[in-house]
């Protein structure tokens, strides 16, 4: 494994910069900034209501994906960078989408294009291919081919066997501008080999497929993760415990109470979000990111405490003359924010993003007594409009809040972007991949840092999967169930199909007094998308548990999704 080392030549330091949404570590007083701005003044845009009663059509991603394989493999061949490098970190950076990146962050380069190309990494790339700036940052075909020609040229520096997937990992760090290291580390293992390792088929709105990454099965040779677990949120039991040291303690009195959640778009890719966001020296933080697609989320402040996610002090006029009690404070004193992996302007979000992060603004609501409709739940772009966009027009504002409702009611809805199977009568509990969707008193799901989240591949139940490559050791994915007595259940299996999944996939079960009941190996690369049965097993009241061993035959990996037991 290579240590962390990143060319100095492009991972551009950080200064100590003047926050970008944080307004001074204020007791509560008004500010002077753009409640007094003219320009913030929305009367003669109908555009500051962020939430329409319906929302715009889906872009099909056939109208702009199409021909973008045979512009990989092009710049793949004419730079020797394996298509398939080019292919993850395009897809990890921005889901293939042409984007044009915005300001969200002071200190931060906006990206352009499908591989997110920003700042020092602009000119060079726009040098080694012998194209204006303008051309990289708005012609799908030159972007890519300037990102090929960076990571060439970081292979010559290091000198490594091209054709080794995993020796381009250093090259990749370089180009990414990630300085926090397990940030870094993440984005490498996690993000960019997770999608190597997993594939990918996207399809149009038809379900042709239109562009494709073939899995394959390859480690990076990167320094390897330092945190084999990591802790949940404090306040959101389904996040990832990413502290940041930047924040501060809410004003006082009603001015440092909750009132409303604040959505944002990072202008960026999952782990570089975060990673900027509890670096001390960057001066701004959120409370939370969801991932792209949003099989993970990360919190970085504690609700109690006043993340630094937005430089505006509070103009009522600004959305609809509510809560005109609170004008001219600091808006991050009585606001919790969310940041989303993604881009202000980009042609559409994720499904199970707009999902995932639906319920997380639902149990914000609920443990503040907040309002779930537009005046609360509010665009950055709408109380920031003089010099911010975010999320975006593309953002699903009338979707996402009836979600919100939805997630908060009694009736719930099915988790997207896969249709679920109907419950079958009688009592039955699912363990899902995703401890979030479970309920804690009798279903959890536990998986070491070896393993990775993913919803890449279609027909995952819930809201992702886990997947780990298969090798001789005792690291299972642990799906445990509790029985308030003894009973004999029938235990079932989901999975997502792949050629590179294992063909003898270990299930065992055991008992809560932890003796093994059996063990049935399933052939992982079929029946993906539905419940596959293991069979019926005689179990004692208490914890019982279903584990997805990787000790099987090496070359492939196993998928641990849901378990149900009925």
């Amino acid at each position: 494994m290579t240590t962390l080392r990143p060319s100095l030549r492009v991972l551009t330091c950080l200064a100590l910069l003047a926050p970008a949404c944080y307004v001074g570590a204020d007791d509560g007083a008004p500010a002077q900034d753009s409640a007094d701005d003219p320009a913030a003044d929305p009367a003669a845009d109908p555009a500051a209501d962020p939430a329409g009663e319906e929302d715009a059509p889906a872009v099909d991603p056939g109208t702009y994906l199409g021909g973008i394989d045979g512009e990989f493999r092009g710049a793949a061949e004419e730079f020797g960078v394996p298509v398939q490098i080019l292919q993850a970190v395009g897809y990890v950076e921005t889901q293939w989408q042409m984007v044009a990146g915005e300001a969200e962050f002071d200190g931060q380069e906006p990206a352009f294009g499908v591989m997110a190309l920003r700042g020092e990494h602009l000119g060079l790339g726009a040098g080694l291919v012998g194209a204006t700036l303008d051309q990289v940052k708005t012609d799908r075909r030159t972007n890519i081919r300037a990102a090929a020609a960076v990571l060439r040229s970081y292979a010559d520096d290091l000198g490594f066997d091209r054709d080794d997937l995993g020796a381009w990992a250093p090259a990749i760090a370089s180009m990414s501008d990630i300085t926090v290291e397990d940030a870094l580390i993440n984005y490498i293992h996690h993000d960019v080999y997770g999608v190597l390792r997993d594939g990918l088929i996207v399809t149009d709105n038809a379900g042709t497929p239109v562009a494709t990454l073939q899995p394959e099965v390859v480690e990076p040779d990167f320094a390897a993760p330092t945190n084999p677990t990591a802790a949940p949120g404090p306040d959101y039991a389904g996040a990832v415990w990413h502290p940041s040291p930047n924040y501060s303690a809410r004003s006082a009195g009603d001015v440092g109470k909750i009132k409303m959640v604040i959505i944002h778009s990072c202008e960026g890719a999952y782990s570089g979000c975060w990673g900027w966001l509890v670096n001390p020296n960057a001066g701004v933080s959120a409370h939370y990111v969801v991932k792209e697609d949003g099989s993970e989320i990360s919190q970085l402040v504690k609700e109690a405490n006043k993340a630094w996610h937005i430089g505006a002090s509070y103009d009522c006029k600004l959305n609809s003359s509510k809560e005109c009690q609170l004008a001219g404070y600091n808006a991050n004193n009585f606001t919790v924010g969310i940041e989303h992996a993604g881009f202000a302007k980009q042609q559409s979000w994720n499904s199970n993003l707009i999902n995932q992060s639906a319920k997380l603004v639902c149990d914000i609501s609920k443990g503040h007594g907040l309002a779930r409709d537009k005046y609360h739940i509010v665009a950055h772009g709408q109380l920031q409009p003089y010099n911010r966009i975010d999320p975006g027009p593309n953002w699903p504002w009338a979707t996402y809040i009836k979600k919100v409702n939805e997630y908060c009611g009694a009736q719930q809805p099915a988790p997207d972007p896969q249709p679920q199977p109907q419950p079958q009568p009688g009592a039955q509990i699912v363990v899902d991949s995703n401890n979030a969707n479970n309920d804690a008193a009798k279903a959890k799901i536990t998986v070491s840092g070896n393993w990775t989240s993913s919803a890449s591949t279609a027909g995952f139940y819930g809201s992702g999967y886990w997947f780990a490559s298969t090798q001789g050791v005792s690291d299972g994915a642990s799906f445990e169930f509790y029985l308030p007595a003894a009973a004999s259940k029938t235990i079932d299996a989901w999975w997502t199909a792949g050629t590179n999944r294992s063909a003898t996939a270990p299930f065992v079960i055991f008992d809560s007094s932890d003796t093994k009941l059996g063990t049935v190996h399933v052939n992982q690369q079929t029946n993906g998308g539905k419940w596959v049965q293991l069979g019926t097993f005689n179990f004692k009241a208490g914890w019982n548990k279903v584990v997805l061993s990787r000790w099987t035959t090496e070359g492939s990996v196993v998928i641990a999704d849901a378990v149900r037991v009925r």
